[in-house]
């Protein structure tokens, strides 16, 4: 790692719940080795969350770093700098791809911006919900890749806002109040995967057996209205929280829907979760 001055603002520091490396098991670059770097914070309530201990910022949050053969807490609000001494000694030898995830991680956007200039050359991938399109907008060029989770408002239940410290210090001033509703969605939505024209990006719809295949049409329309060259990656969930899985007739006619589209699509299951990875 180069030699750069290791103090940073007190604005780019973020709460990190976790660093461990493992595959990336959703998305574009599934399969890919990677090391993870889990946020605390996020305004959504998806149905079907996997990870609920990173929805709000504890008091005197911890971070959890997954040495392999030894684990070690630490205190969780880093710099960048800090999480990329993690992330250089988590891997255990040769650089890994950062997936910067959550959680929200547009919660932090000057950390998430800032990272990048500490962990080159690894690539720095982001996994967001993407109802923060002007968070989206000041971290993408420090970003590789962006993995665009597209929702269906009716799978997520009342945001609860978050507080921020890089908010309150005006880094980048507001990132407004999130998304709620079909129509703030669909704006939102509609934001960010204009942003995403050109980049190397995927979006990914998660869907359970709850809701007919006509209700997906909006989201299938907007991707090939807006950026139509976006790969995406329909991803049956895994069951949980009272949502179930689809059926096979469910993803067929999915997957045909976004054919008919002329859009690039795979039907890709959360591939960690059936190996058993974090």
């Amino acid at each position: 790692m180069p030699a750069i001055q290791a103090t940073e603002p007190k604005s780019l520091t973020a709460p990190i719940l976790e660093v461990f490396a493992s595959i990336q098991g959703e998305g574009a670059y599934v399969g890919e080795p990677q090391v993870f770097v889990r946020l605390y914070g996020c305004p959504f309530r998806c149905r079907w969350c996997d990870t609920l201990g990173s929805l709000d910022v504890p008091e005197t949050p911890r971070a959890r770093l997954d040495l392999g053969d030894e684990r070690r807490s630490e205190a969780a609000w880093a710099s960048p700098f800090k999480a990329a001494t993690w992330i250089s000694s988590i891997e255990g030898g040769s650089k890994r791809t950062v997936s910067i995830t959550g959680g929200e991680p547009l919660q932090w956007p000057g950390f998430v911006r800032s990272l990048r200039r500490y962990v080159a050359p690894r690539r720095v991938h982001l996994e967001t919900a993407g109802g923060h399109p002007r968070a989206l907008a000041h971290v993408l060029s420090a970003v590789d890749h962006v993995s665009l989770d597209l929702k269906l408002p009716e799978d997520l239940g009342p945001p609860v806002p978050l507080a921020s410290r890089e908010l309150e210090e005006g880094v980048i001033g507001t990132l407004g109040a999130p998304p709620v509703g079909r129509l703030e969605w669909a704006e939102a939505r509609a934001a960010s995967l204009l942003l995403l024209r050109g980049q190397d990006a995927c979006g990914k719809i998660p869907f359970s057996g709850d809701h007919p295949a006509e209700r997906y049409a909006v989201l299938l329309d907007d991707v090939a209205g807006i950026v139509p060259e976006l790969p995406i990656i329909l991803q049956p969930i895994t069951p949980m929280g009272g949502a179930s899985a689809p059926s096979r007739a469910l993803m067929e006619e999915l997957t045909e829907m976004a054919l008919r589209r002329s859009l690039n699509v795979r039907l890709v299951p959360q591939v960690h979760k059936s190996l058993r990875l974090p």
